[in-house]
């Protein structure tokens, strides 16, 4: 992950967090303890597609929420493996992604971006193991692939967008 932080004279500290999936967050902490937290544009860096203010008490909560405080996710949902430069990530398919309703093969995903779709769990828990080109992503399922951080970003790309 990449962060940098500034101070804002009269206003507080800005935090800008660049993810390894590819995402920027920027965290703005007032002086009166308010937080805003802005979400940028996956293709448009520049450009902010949301925003959250928090009041004190509201951030310190999400703060032990994300931190695992208050639940520590099951090994499968929150696993990371990072092996060298190859690492193994979750993706769950949210509504208006552009690839549901495509076949891995369809959206040629191993030649595009180089990863290796190992598992596909459906909603109703249904397991393809080392899943076929055959194989159609639908809306809540969740995707396991293999490769490296470069290449991760350009699979969430075609995740997002489709064969676009």
């Amino acid at each position: 992950m990449n962060y940098r932080e500034c101070d804002l004279p009269g206003i507080g500290k800005k935090f800008v967090l660049q993810t390894r999936s590819g995402d920027k967050l920027v965290v703005i902490v007032h002086d009166d303890g308010r937080r805003e937290l802005y979400h940028f544009e996956y293709d448009d860096p520049d450009q902010s597609i949301s925003m959250v203010t928090l009041d004190d008490d509201e951030a310190r909560h999400i703060s032990a929420i994300m931190g695992g405080v208050t639940y520590k996710p099951k090994a499968l949902e929150s696993i990371e493996v990072a092996l060298d430069d190859l690492i193994i990530e979750w993706y769950r398919l949210e509504p208006g992604f552009k690839c549901v309703g495509n076949t891995i093969g369809q959206l040629d995903i191993r030649a595009r971006a180089g990863v290796s779709i190992i598992a596909v769990i459906e909603k109703n828990h249904n397991k393809h193991i080392n899943p076929g080109p055959d194989v159609v992503l639908t809306t809540e399922c969740t995707v396991v692939a293999a490769g490296e951080r470069h290449q991760h970003k350009q699979f969430k790309h075609i995740l997002r967008n489709g064969c676009g």
